[in-house]
């Protein structure tokens, strides 16, 4: 067991110092940055590139990738976090979740996609206690680890700049009368976490010995996990909760096996938000306005259609599969299950105010639920469909039980947990699953007998449902039931003054969404015919939401479009596949910066926008979160 102990100490030193990076850029500007780990992936490929086929020694590569991952964060919060600063936080968010796919998918068309050893500029696994194999970069890394946690600590309580960094933490509009640069704190934050996580990616390069350019939506999600742990904005409790997180996973790994990885790691994160949301070196703060719900600047409602255009869409969208061929034919399919999904998320993150992240999740259970019956029960594939769908409502929302406890940011961080979890219990259950090996030979859909085996009869029947999808949604919206969950959306304050239990309502829409996810996962494995858990990575949770904000997060009809933009469209990019997603990362990044309500949404009549921005200002209750944080203790 003391092996096992070692070796979770040496990994979450690891997650230590990528975690310190993304707590103090939360600390500062209340936005988690999720392109963080696509910085510390390519601090890794950049180390790798130097030290291996350039030759360089060790101290000049580690410089220079700090030097270079600290250029790339001062990028990012110039170029997408800056001008967002005064947005709700989740548009920043979202914004650097695209960043981190064009990031990672940039150094895959730079460096290639293939997995390739990382050099061995020092000495690893030539030392040796408890029966566990340990090298001299393992204790540089130890040695790195504590020299940068004292000098930061030293630098936040004495420096000029770090009493500034303090300052701006707790309330960034009194730090700016104060006369303090708040922007340009923001910018050294940015460069400092940055140089950071660069530093962790050589010394994970060493400890993993095999590196690939694809490994940073992953590893931004554990360090966030870590932060989390520790406590959002602690620096100490960053480094705690990557050294916990360290042993936990080690121990966990070493009882029941390396499935249980992710479960372990997204359980614990479920666990710290139940019983302490603050994290362990934080308290939960009392927050009045939940800066990861509500919808965008200045909000939107649907661009509504006349009905003969309506007809006509109609009409077209059954023609072109036929006129377009099988290629069309197969690719729609695909563009109109993400829609499906995405439709559904407009109840919940668009009605209801909370974004959620974790939409792989449903979609796997439906997935694999319809896939199940179809192979084991021969059942016919409306009702594998329909039972597909309830299998994702019930159980995802018995897995998010937990979440609607939550307030704030903390709702949507939950919901990762809940997306990662699913889709490992799916890959842990072998006997059902098949685990890794995944489900083959799933049939084609059929309907009252007839085999939809053709490109464009799956079409057809994924275009019906979509349909269905759109009708269910736009009446539940314009029900009594859709006007509540509007409310609280809306304000959730004043909708818990009326009555209205947001938590309840909030479970309810995310129910709704999840049978829609739970049908598109459906369609999709009965179009496959084969699926397996790398089927539903996390960047397919992205992928949907981003797919719902840019048609607006309001407009179910959007979704649509949003789906033919980011899924269709990228088709004509399918020989570079990396240049696929970097396209619909910057696409999502201009819709957020410059139309926030979505490409089919408009701004509600009279809204201030000037007014708007200045009201998601850095909320005052900050002033008491970061009076209770402690950055250097």
């Amino acid at each position: 067991m003391l092996d096992t102990l070692i070796a979770g100490l040496i990994h979450g030193n690891a997650y230590a110092l990528v975690a310190v990076g993304m707590s103090l850029i939360f600390g500062v500007t209340n936005i988690a940055n999720f392109a963080h780990g696509s910085v510390f992936a390519l601090g890794t490929m950049i180390a790798w590139f130097l030290a291996g086929p350039l030759g360089w020694p060790a101290l000049p590569t580690i410089l220079a990738v700090v030097f270079a991952t600290a250029l790339v964060g001062l990028v990012i919060n110039l170029l997408v976090v800056s001008p967002l600063i005064k947005a709700p936080p989740i548009s920043a968010l979202l914004a650097t979740l695209a960043t981190g796919l064009i990031l990672d998918n940039v150094s895959q068309l730079v460096f290639g996609p293939e997995t390739r050893a990382f050099p061995k500029i020092l000495p690893t696994h030539n030392l040796q206690l408890a029966g566990v194999r340990f090298g001299t970069s393992d204790l540089v890394m130890l040695g790195v680890t504590v020299f940068s946690m004292a000098a930061l600590a030293a630098f936040l309580k004495f420096g000029k700049s770090g009493q500034a960094i303090r300052a701006t933490s707790q309330d960034a509009d009194a730090a700016r009368q104060m006369g303090i640069p708040v922007k340009r704190i923001q910018n050294l934050s940015f460069l400092i976490a940055s140089g950071l996580g660069g530093l962790a990616g050589v010394f994970v390069g060493l400890f993993n010995s095999n590196i690939n350019p694809a490994t940073g939506s992953i590893s931004g999600l554990t360090a966030f996990v870590a932060a989390t742990i520790g406590g959002l904005g602690s620096i100490p409790g960053a480094v705690v909760g990557g050294l916990t997180l360290g042993v936990l996973e080690s121990v966990g790994v070493f009882w029941f096996g390396d499935g249980v990885h992710d479960i372990i790691t997204f359980g614990v994160l479920l666990l710290v938000l139940v019983l302490r949301p603050g994290g362990l070196f934080g308290k939960e703060p009392e927050i009045s306005a939940e800066p990861l719900t509500g919808t965008f600047l200045g909000g939107g409602r649907p661009i509504q259609l006349p009905p003969w255009s309506v007809l006509a869409l109609v009409a077209a969208g059954l023609v072109l599969p036929f006129a377009g061929g099988s290629y069309v034919a197969a690719t729609g399919t695909q563009v109109l299950a993400y829609a499906i999904a995405a439709v559904g998320l407009t109840l919940i993150s668009g009605s209801a105010g909370q974004i959620i992240l974790g939409a792989a999740g449903p979609i796997a259970i439906g997935a694999y639920t319809s896939a199940l019956l179809a192979i084991h029960f021969q059942l016919p594939f409306v009702s594998t469909l329909i039972l597909g769908g309830l299998a994702a409502a019930v159980l995802s929302s018995i897995l998010t039980i937990p979440v609607w406890k939550l307030s704030g940011h903390y709702v949507a961080i939950g919901t990762i947990g809940v997306g990662m979890i699913t889709v490992a219990l799916l890959r842990i259950a072998e006997p059902l699953t098949r685990g890794s090996y995944g489900l083959t030979a799933i049939p084609f859909p059929d309907v009252f007998g007839f085999a939809l085996v053709s490109p464009q009869q799956q079409y057809v029947l994924s275009f019906v449902v979509l349909l269905l999808a759109l009708l269910a949604v736009t009446r539940i919206r314009a029900s009594h039931l859709g006007k509540a969950i509007a409310a609280i959306g809306s304000d959730p304050v004043a909708a818990r003054s009326l009555g209205i239990q947001a938590a309840s309502y909030k479970a309810l829409a995310y129910a709704v969404s999840a049978f829609f996810a739970g049908l598109a996962g459906a369609l999709l494995a009965h179009q496959y015919t084969y699926i397996d858990p790398t089927t539903f990575p996390v960047t397919m949770s992205n992928l949907v939401l981003a797919i719902a904000v840019l048609g607006g997060l309001n407009s179910p009809v959007g979704a649509v479009l949003g789906s033919i933009v980011l899924v269709g469209a990228p088709e004509l990019l399918r020989v570079v596949p990396q240049a696929r997603i970097i396209a619909y990362g910057l696409v999502l990044i201009l819709i957020i910066r410059f139309r926030p309500q979505g490409i089919f949404a408009t701004t509600k009549p009279g809204v201030n926008h000037a007014a708007s921005r200045t009201r998601y200002r850095r909320p005052r209750w900050q002033l008491a979160a970061g009076a209770e944080r402690s950055w250097v203790e």
